[in-house]
């Protein structure tokens, strides 16, 4: 596979930010700067993808699948105006994300991921440090008109001055559990690249030390518990690159015995374990959030609502579904069953196979399962390792938050599942 342009580089890198920090530019720039900004992003994305000449066919069959049938949804939809316009925005994120795949080398895509997330968390420790000693209070996004409220939300703040003060910090995306995700995320590329010699040693280990600094300034029991799942199978990965025959197997089957204990266990003592995190027993509102989801979806069971990615507070029947001391809620909390409810049980089935396959698929090149070998410039060695730890980060946090339907981790599953497949290390070996 050739090397991208510095064009393309520098494109990968400017759409991953904005993907990462979408809200940073909506609270700057209000919902229509960020919209022109992205619709810029997406045509010089597609400019790309045909100037040279990309083989769409090497996107998974599960992928295009999962993007004609948010399409199709348009034809059951209750409400069809939004569906469309939902399944354009989710067309126009995996355009993103082909391009990025197809024309970035491994690589270079987990270089220009890394770009994006340095300067995602820079900026959000100088953002809340200049907040903490020049401005001195809570901060609002830009363009918002909270004249109407009575009492503000704590949620609405861009930053809520709490550095100075110990309290969890939210970074220019405005919110902590989100700039804890993507400091894991920055760790797991950061170290996987140290490890493989990438870039200058002293900034990548100065890197290292400020995901690790956000991660302990946004104190994220979801990212908390991710960063535990990546750090299991991290060791798994290790322990079953250094076996064979028998003891690999033998490591599989303790590695799964271990997800199962875990999880049982998570079931089975939920109520200290969240005591332990600092978690209410109902999950912070999830548990309330989660039966009024179901409720809903069960009315549609088979093909669900229709598409709408997050929801459109103002139309039927998201508008004041699910509403919290004030805050109105956008997603469900957990990504499969918003699936389940706007793409009912085929929804499932199709997402499901295009996550497994990417899981699998993942797991197998990073353990080199069946001697799985192409270009090392794509896929060596720990480099390997980051599509299965990324995904496994992202995994974990579906089941608590909705973000792989949208932005940055839709991309990444989408680059993961074209990075893995069959046809790509084919293009890579010629």
């Amino acid at each position: 596979m050739r090397a991208a342009t510095g064009y393309q580089r520098a494109l990968a890198a400017v759409a991953f930010f904005t993907l990462a920090a979408g809200d940073f530019w909506r609270y700057l720039i209000g919902w229509w700067g960020w919209g022109a900004l992205a619709a810029v992003l997406v045509v010089a994305a597609v400019v790309e993808l045909v100037r040279m000449r990309a083989n769409l066919r090497r996107l998974p069959i599960g992928v295009a699948a999962f993007l004609v049938l948010i399409t199709l949804s348009i034809a059951w939809s209750a409400y069809p105006g939004t569906t469309a316009i939902a399944a354009v925005l989710t067309v126009a994120q995996a355009a993103a994300a082909t391009f990025i795949a197809l024309a970035l080398s491994g690589e270079e895509v987990l270089e220009t991921l890394s770009d994006a997330l340095r300067w995602v968390l820079g900026l959000s420790l100088v953002f809340e440090l200049f907040v903490a000693v020049a401005i001195r209070r809570p901060v609002l996004p830009f363009w918002v008109d909270y004249s109407d409220l009575e009492k503000i939300p704590a949620a609405f703040y861009w930053s809520r001055n709490l550095l100075l003060e110990g309290g969890r910090i939210q970074g220019i995306v405005g919110n902590a559990n989100l700039l804890g995700m993507l400091a894991l995320l920055a760790l797991i590329v950061f170290v996987l690249r140290v490890l493989a010699r990438r870039g200058s040693p002293p900034w990548g280990w100065f890197w290292i030390a400020a995901a690790v600094a956000v991660l302990a300034l946004t104190r994220s029991s979801t990212v908390l518990v991710a960063g535990v799942a990546v750090a299991l199978a991290a060791v798994l990965l290790l322990v079953v690159r250094r076996t064979s025959g028998a003891a690999r197997v033998a490591a599989h089957l303790v590695g799964l015995g271990v997800a199962v204990a875990a999880v049982v266990t998570a079931i089975i003592a939920r109520e200290p374990l969240l005591g332990l995190l600092g978690k209410s027993s109902d999950l912070t509102n999830r548990l309330e959030i989660w039966d009024i989801v179901a409720g809903l979806a069960v009315q549609r069971p088979v093909a669900g609502w229709g598409w709408v990615s997050y929801w459109n507070p103002f139309v039927e029947p998201f508008d004041g579904l699910v509403v919290i001391r004030g805050v109105t809620y956008l997603q469900a909390h957990n990504a499969w069953l918003d699936v389940f409810l706007q793409l009912g049980v085929i929804g499932l089935v199709v997402f499901g196979l295009v996550v497994l396959g990417a899981l699998v698929r993942s797991w197998g090149m990073a353990a080199e399962i069946g001697r799985i070998r192409v270009a090392p410039s794509l896929l060596s060695w720990p480099e390997t390792a980051a599509w299965f730890l990324l995904l496994v980060a992202l995994l974990v946090r579906s089941l608590a938050e909705s973000r792989l339907l949208i932005e940055l981790d839709f991309v990444l599953l989408i680059v993961i599942a074209v990075k893995t497949g069959w046809r790509e290390r084919e293009a890579a070996l010629r």
